[in-house]
């Protein structure tokens, strides 16, 4: 790891104009994804700027129902809240299937909205990477593909987005607060994260020296009937090969709301807005589900090596759909 100066910022307008001054510089909370980097040296910030204590680590109640989530709380502890598991079964879901104890007894919520790409060429220093270098090229489109996306990827990149909680805030349709230089803003959590385009290195829209303060979760409404399905290598402590987080309300045999997001597919969490408006007013049915997966999954372009994910999503978006409905009955 190289050398880096360590500074705690004693509030956050403080946090904010330090790293703007500083010409490599990046916020630490849990680092439980950049000290990895750091000691990769796939990223080498000069300056830390220690914001942990700078943002709230309290999960409060909002005037219309909803749930305002600290930047700073563990991952645990928002997994462990028993509204959250209550109202919003799919993210307290989310968060135990992500990491192990010990990760998300560290983790905060900022830090894992803003956690990179698992990528093995990311992560090797010795091979071309345009996410990490521009420019450089994209090992994966010829090598190792298991891993990497079927909707929304580039010529210059078709890495994917790790995150498991992002995917569940992007099915509760989180907005994200943030405080920047100029002003603080509402970002919708599906708006967060960008595709990689031509600038992969881009991973969300935030500018410099933006520092996520918090995530506001709107009323349950259909979310209390929700459900995270991770399909991946191993039971524990690996990453989506593909991830649904789904939440369906039924009447009379028929989708009332529906709000579906994938994970594992894409540079981002990918809410599946073509599904959705598929299963709206439709019968409530298998043939209707397996409809709707076709529907989004019709955007898929695969590498060879990573073909496979497109029934796997099909089929995991299918049965995580059916089991919300036999909940519904």
């Amino acid at each position: 790891m190289k050398p880096f100066r360590y500074e705690r910022a004693d509030e956050v307008p403080t946090a904010v104009a330090t790293l703007v001054k500083e010409a490599d510089a990046a916020y630490l909370a849990g680092g439980t994804n950049l000290v990895d980097l750091m000691r990769l040296e796939v990223t080498t910030p000069e300056v830390l700027i220690d914001v942990r204590q700078l943002t709230s680590d309290r999960i409060e109640e909002l005037p219309d129902g909803g749930l305002r989530i600290g930047a700073a709380v563990p991952n645990s502890d928002l997994a462990a809240d028993p509204r959250v598991r209550r109202r919003y079964p799919v993210l307290s879901q989310a968060l135990l299937s992500g990491a192990s104890g010990q990760l998300r007894n560290l983790a905060t919520t900022g830090g894992n909205l803003l956690q990179r790409t698992r990528c093995p060429y990311f992560q090797n220093v010795t091979t071309p990477c345009n996410k990490r270098i521009p420019g450089s090229g994209c090992s994966a489109v010829r090598g190792y593909q298991r891993d990497m996306a079927i909707l929304g990827a580039s010529p210059a990149c078709v890495a994917t987005h790790p995150s498991d909680m992002a995917v569940a805030l992007a099915a509760l349709d989180a907005v994200v607060t943030v405080t920047g230089p100029a002003a603080e803003r509402r970002i919708p959590l599906t708006r967060l994260h960008r595709l990689p385009e031509d600038t992969p290195e881009r991973d969300t829209v935030l500018e410099r020296g933006e520092l996520i303060t918090g995530v506001e979760l709107p009323p349950p409404h259909a979310a209390a009937r929700s459900r995270y399905r991770k399909v991946r290598d191993r039971a524990s402590y690996a990453f989506a090969l593909v991830s649904v987080a789904a939440a369906l309300e039924v009447t009379d045999g028929a989708v009332r709301d529906v709000a579906i997001a994938l994970g594992g597919v894409a540079h981002k969490p990918w809410r599946a807005t073509t599904a959705e408006a598929v299963l709206r007013g439709a019968p409530a049915t298998r043939e209707s589900f397996v409809d709707a997966a076709a529907a989004e999954l019709a955007a898929a372009r695969p590498l060879a090596g990573n073909a496979f994910k497109v029934p796997l999503a099909r089929n995991t978006m299918v049965s995580t759909l059916l089991e919300l409905l036999e909940e519904a009955r």
